[in-house]
């Protein structure tokens, strides 16, 4: 077994597809029409054959629930690991990125969170 997709409910996919494509640096992957929303998926220009992240609407009152429940909890719907955490805050927070935890030390690993602006908190990590 293995993954190939893991998705976040986003409030507005246009809005959300721009904010990973054009601040975070994901790529397009699939963008298929269904019905009123759209199959959208980004990927990691790093393993453009690799997992793909499914940006889903939150349309659904469970979903939307779920979504807002774990923010104000201050969960993170998803994890990205990267090689220089300090190096991608500074890069992020001159692309306006707002944090809502900055870079901090948890034993072998190092995590910061920020603020997606389609409804999710997303875990930097480096370790």
């Amino acid at each position: 077994m293995r993954f190939r997709l893991m998705s976040v409910f986003v409030d507005d996919q246009e809005k959300a597809l721009a904010f990973y494509t054009d601040v975070l640096g994901f790529q397009r992957k699939q963008d298929v029409p269904v019905g009123q929303f759209k199959w959208l998926t980004v990927v990691s220009p790093e393993e453009p054959d690799g997992v793909e992240l499914l940006l889903e609407p939150n349309d659904n009152p469970a979903a939307s629930a779920f979504q807002q429940a774990i923010f104000q909890q201050g969960i993170a719907a998803a994890s990205f690991f990267v090689a220089d955490i300090q190096a991608e805050f500074a890069r992020m927070t001159g692309r306006g990125v707002r944090f809502t935890m900055e870079p901090t030390s948890m034993g072998p690993t190092t995590v910061a969170v920020f603020d997606d602006t389609c409804g999710n908190l997303i875990q930097l990590v480096q370790g």
